[in-house]
């Protein structure tokens, strides 16, 4: 059973005051507490970056938690496991028992064990004549029991940082969807100012946005897209205060009849070249008249899975494409030479078709120049990367005249 005397470890293993501080605050528990062992166990692995212990140690205190006969931690118990590295070893998946040991030295220097070493180093018990054990030695679990609210206060918090940081990437996913169709329909509708300006500030935000962010960095982000957000929605406002909406309806009516549903807002060639100042161009698109949309989407159906809503017609596909490259790690340079090259409706198709081979190209983005470069020569067809991509998918099709 548990005594009030230090114990120091065996062999050449050094003593430390941490170590002693550990063992002192072990013998500190309320009286009365029994928690669950597997309960601190989950707490433990999910506030594991607080407590400063690694997966593998995890996986090894598992294997010591298993030796403990009781599901409930409890001083009433004796707290002492004296497994041998070898059967730790089977418990722990196969792991080496120098990795074991090791990871028993991680776990004592993070305070979640102490040692209780015999005169000659081994891990047994002693029973009396009833059975019982009256000392035991081996690993102490009683840092565990001393700690146990600790380690919920920590798992409590990551839960909570979890949280947080899970809400403020969904304002900013509300923020990005807001400011991008409001923009396009500012356009669509022919409404003044400056939304070249503020497209290019939308996209320099957007970008700026890593990959694997902490609360902290995501903050400014939120702000400058909420920024960004009202300078949109201020602009749209005072547009529709100037007009009367309850003027001339037939004005109204010819006007919406007579808007192009397949002009394209050349979002990201047009707007993300350096200096770029003047609003958004639009132009009619032309899909290509020898690729139906239909068979580009049978040829490369994962390019659906980006759009916002449904691809519906060419210049939704050219919309979502512009999207893609970016997943895609092509750069806005890149993707703009290809458009120039190609024209925007074929690198659109150049880029679905990468999309559906991406787990077989090493990088988007150069292969993209690749390909621009031979279309400047007059070298390259995007009829070949179609054909290849339906027959890829098992599909046929009959190209149109």
């Amino acid at each position: 059973m548990e005594t009030g005397i230090a114990t120091t470890p065996f062999g050449r293993r050094p003593m430390s005051l941490a170590m002693l501080a550990a063992q002192n605050d072990s013998r500190e528990i309320p009286k009365g507490r029994v928690v669950d062992k597997w309960q601190i166990y989950r707490n433990l692995c999910e506030g594991k970056r607080i407590a400063g212990v690694g997966d593998r140690a995890l996986a090894v205190l598992n294997a010591l938690l298993s030796f403990y006969p009781d599901s409930d931690l409890s001083e009433d118990n004796d707290l002492i496991v004296f497994p041998s590295n070898a059967q730790l070893s089977l418990r722990a998946h196969g792991m080496p028992e120098p990795t074991v040991r090791r990871h028993l030295a991680a776990l004592v220097d993070c305070g979640l064990i102490t040692r209780r070493d015999s005169p000659n180093g081994k891990r047994y018990a002693r029973k009396g004549r009833g059975g019982e054990i009256e000392e035991a030695f081996g690993f102490s679990l009683a840092p565990l029991l001393a700690r146990a609210y600790e380690f919920e206060a920590a798992a409590e918090r990551v839960r909570s940082d979890n949280r947080a940081l899970k809400l403020m990437r969904e304002r900013i996913t509300l923020h990005r969807r807001d400011i991008h169709k409001l923009i396009e329909a500012a356009v669509n509708e022919d409404v003044p100012g400056d939304w070249g300006g503020l497209w290019k500030r939308f996209r320099e935000v957007v970008e700026a946005i890593p990959r694997r962010a902490c609360i902290a960095e995501l903050e400014p982000i939120v702000a400058d897209m909420a920024a960004l957000r009202d300078d949109v929605g201020k602009l749209l406002e005072t547009h529709m205060k100037s007009t009367n909406p309850s003027g001339n309806d037939s004005q109204n009516e010819r006007q919406q009849s007579d808007s192009n549903t397949d002009s394209i807002f050349e979002f990201e060639p047009a707007l993300e070249k350096s200096g770029a100042t003047a609003e958004p161009s639009t132009r009619t698109a032309v899909p290509p008249k020898t690729y139906p949309l239909g068979l580009v989407l049978k040829a490369c159906p994962e390019i659906a899975d980006y759009a916002v809503d449904r691809i519906e017609n060419w210049r939704d596909f050219m919309i979502t494409a512009a999207q893609v490259r970016g997943y895609l790690g092509v750069s806005p340079s890149a993707y703009e030479e290809a458009c120039h090259a190609m024209g925007q409706e074929t690198a659109a198709i150049v880029i679905a078709c990468i999309l559906q081979r991406a787990q077989h190209i090493n990088s988007a983005g150069g292969y993209l120049r690749v390909l621009t470069d031979k279309a400047r020569a007059g070298a390259f067809s995007v009829g070949p990367m179609l054909m290849a991509a339906l027959k890829a998918n098992g599909a046929t099709a009959r190209m149109a005249g």
